[in-house]
């Protein structure tokens, strides 16, 4: 193991170089290429000053060079070891310690470190936000699916995440900001930023006016979330359906109402019917964790709605709460791909182990059901997801570009493409350096859990 984890990790050096290489020929080759004269254009300057800050770029960058030179140049920069320049960018000797530098951005003028650690804790709130969610919703909806393969469940969550899945998210996050953040519909949510301006004044934690109405909010949350609860573990599954089907009803009529001018007939058509059918289809859903989570959340948002609408009191959302409201439909559009493919890999991998030779053993030495499933089939259906999840690392770097575009949310994806519609070389080359570096990586330790997940696996 220790060879093959030595061998993997000096095979990256070259496979990095590789990929750099083929980033920095397609920007120079790319027509206008990369000069200091295409990094002055347009800023109206004298020529004398133009000529100057040309010379600076050259001097700054080499882009006076041959472009293997410039490739060079930019290698030993970036490397812990190699040459030292001085002040006239002249050479001065060569040091094994001399320090990595991943350069200054030709667009922002600051160095790429900086931009990076700026855009990167966003990038990374956004994905550590949603991956739980991806993975916690594909891993229950696909085993269970997979138990009850033909049933009514495998069936609709079947429909439903191909459904998801065919939804490109560039037009999910423009109907969510349409119909949930838009003054002609629900003004639920904000349409962009992470912070509302006044946030950045106001206390991290909510805070009242007095604290009775504090109370009433976390006393009406408490109550929703036991009284739902309750209602889903007691009820007969007809009372139940039935309940949440009128549940539902007067959650639609709400909301048909809450459109401005009060709605219209048709949406009241609509909206009651849909919302009715879908809480009581929810409700006649035979697991009943997922179903009793699902109605105990239902009952905590009721709860605090109704608290804030007739509690009373003056309420300040604080900066945690305002930041959490924003990013709700950001972390919404990047989840439901990635959980409708996942929730359908889990559901084919269990397959293909619940009817294997180890798990009828299993079963006939009495083994119970449970275990079977979650000690036996689980773990060995985890290969594919183990494989998919490779791809984490980088994605916590590289971001959604298409999210953090549509919600102008300043992160990792969005730098990038203002990075290469800027031309801007040394923000291009290092976010590549870093997005390989963190998917080679993440192959390293999705080949160490193969190993952890199938004890058959060796790397000797």
């Amino acid at each position: 193991m220790i060879t093959y984890l030595v061998r993997r990790v000096l095979l990256m050096v070259p496979t990095l170089i590789g990929i750099t290489l083929v980033v920095f020929v397609v920007m120079a080759a790319s027509p206008g290429g990369i000069s200091a004269q295409s990094l002055v254009e347009g800023q109206n300057l004298e020529p004398a000053a133009k000529k100057a800050l040309e010379d600076y770029y050259n001097r700054l960058y080499g882009l006076d060079q041959p472009a293997p030179i410039q490739y060079l140049r930019w290698l030993n920069s970036i490397s812990p070891a190699g040459f030292t320049f001085d002040a006239e960018h002249r050479l001065a000797g060569f040091s094994f310690f001399k320090g990595s530098d991943l350069g200054t951005s030709f667009k922002f003028g600051r160095p790429v470190l900086d931009l990076i650690g700026e855009r990167l804790p966003v990038t990374l709130l956004l994905n550590l936000l949603s991956i739980p969610l991806i993975y916690a919703a594909a891993i229950g909806i696909g085993v269970r699916a997979a138990r009850e393969r033909g049933g009514t469940f495998d069936v609709a969550s079947g429909g439903i995440m191909l459904a998801l899945w065919s939804v490109p998210t560039m037009l999910a996050g423009i109907l969510l900001i349409g119909f949930l953040a838009s003054e002609q519909y629900w003004h639920w949510f904000p349409t962009a930023g992470l912070n509302r301006r006044e946030a950045l004044d106001m206390p991290f934690l909510p805070h009242w006016d007095h604290p009775r109405a504090g109370l009433a909010l976390l006393g009406g949350m408490l109550a929703g979330a036991l009284l739902l609860g309750a209602a889903d573990r007691w009820l007969p599954r007809p009372v139940r359906v039935a309940a949440m089907g009128a549940l539902g009803a007067g959650l639609g009529w709400a909301m048909a109402s809450a459109l401005p001018g009060g709605g219209g007939a048709l949406a009241h058509a609509l909206l009651i019917p849909l919302i009715a059918a879908a809480l009581a289809a929810f409700a006649g859903l035979a697991g009943r964790g997922v179903r009793g989570a699902g109605a105990a959340l239902l009952g905590v948002l009721l709860g605090a709605w109704l608290s804030r609408r007739w509690g009373g009191g003056e309420w300040t959302s604080g900066f945690l709460a305002d930041r959490l409201w924003h990013l709700v439909l950001p972390v919404v559009c990047l989840s439901y791909g990635g959980f409708a493919f996942l929730s359908k890999l889990v559901r084919t991998s269990m397959l293909e182990n619940l009817l294997s030779d180890f798990a009828r053993t299993a079963r006939a030495k009495g083994v119970r059901e449970r275990d079977v499933l979650w000690r036996h089939v689980f773990r060995n259906g985890l290969l594919p997801l183990i494989t998919v999840s490779a791809g984490i690392l980088p994605a916590l770097l590289g971001g959604s570009v298409i999210v953090e575009t549509i919600f102008s949310i300043d992160g990792m994806g969005k730098l990038a493409v203002e990075a290469v519609k800027g031309r801007d070389r040394e923000l291009v080359l290092s976010l590549t350096l870093i997005s390989g570096f963190l998917t080679l990586i993440g192959y390293l330790v999705a080949d160490l859990c193969y190993a952890i997940a199938d004890p058959r696996v060796s790397y000797e």
